[in-house]
């Protein structure tokens, strides 16, 4: 114990140095974490695919690259395992490829869970919620880096969530959320792509408002089907150049495929 409390405290002292962060007693108390710095570098990296999918990375390699020292890039390493960006390999880690079966299951799974917390949202919700939730949607046009478009990607459709008052649909959404961002930003990184999330999730806050849980539940389930069509598109339009360690699964199709669209993989 006493050896992993003294490595510790080496790795902080790195850190800092590495940081030209001031010593702990003298940072302000809104200082962020570099663990949490870490994290959101190294993600920001993997959605805009910096950190290709099937890439073989390690920790040494991660700590001269950012800058950083074990610790904070194995808590990194940590949480983006739980979100499905990293995977274990037996070199060590990978950049998590698209696994297009994993990808449909959890458009299916996702359609399931929101429609039934969007039903209780529209019974549920009060008007500062939803207020709060559409200046969140607003700021997805004006506030735009990876990181950001990531937090508040997952804000709007968690916070949602959270209004059907179920802390169960809530965990449920944020988790198939979260493991299909980075699939989403393939969409999200143009113009036109924010442009129609922030007009489709501000529909979806006018009828939960209106309190009419059937359009509310409609509105969600057509936003979904668009980005499920988009992102497989963008997926196949990203294979001339990532290859294919990139790719995991088959995809199975779903409801409203065209036969001759190409999106079925082969």
């Amino acid at each position: 114990m006493a050896d992993r409390a003294t490595s510790v405290r080496a790795d902080a002292k790195v850190d800092r140095g590495q940081t030209g962060a001031p010593p702990l007693a003298k940072q302000g108390r809104t200082e962020q974490p570099l663990g949490d710095r870490m994290l959101s570098r190294i993600r920001a990296d993997i959605l805009s695919l910096k950190l290709a999918p099937g890439e073989v990375i390690s920790e040494r390699a991660l700590q001269g690259s950012y800058g950083a020292s074990r610790t904070p890039i194995r808590q990194a390493l940590m949480q983006l395992i739980r979100e499905g960006l990293i995977v274990r390999t037996t070199r060590g880690y990978a950049v998590a490829p698209f696994d297009l079966k994993e990808l449909d299951e959890s458009f299916e799974y996702r359609e399931l869970i929101e429609d039934a917390a969007v039903r209780l949202a529209c019974v549920r919700a009060q008007a500062g919620d939803l207020d709060a939730i559409q200046e969140t949607i607003d700021r997805g046009l004006t506030d735009f880096t990876p990181e950001s478009w990531f937090e508040i990607g997952l804000d709007v459709h968690v916070r949602l969530a959270e209004l059907s008052k179920n802390r169960f649909l809530r965990d449920a959404v944020q988790d198939v959320i979260a493991r299909t961002m980075r699939v989403r930003w393939l969409v999200a990184n143009t113009v036109e792509g924010r442009e129609a999330a922030h007009r489709d999730h501000s529909e979806i806050v006018r009828v939960v408002r209106e309190g009419n849980a059937d359009a509310a539940a409609e509105a969600l389930r057509n936003y979904g089907r668009e980005v499920r069509r988009q992102v497989y598109d963008a997926i196949n339009g990203t294979r001339r150049f990532l290859g294919a360690r990139s790719f995991a699964g088959g995809r199975r199709g779903y409801p409203g495929d065209d036969e001759d669209s190409g999106r079925e993989d082969r």
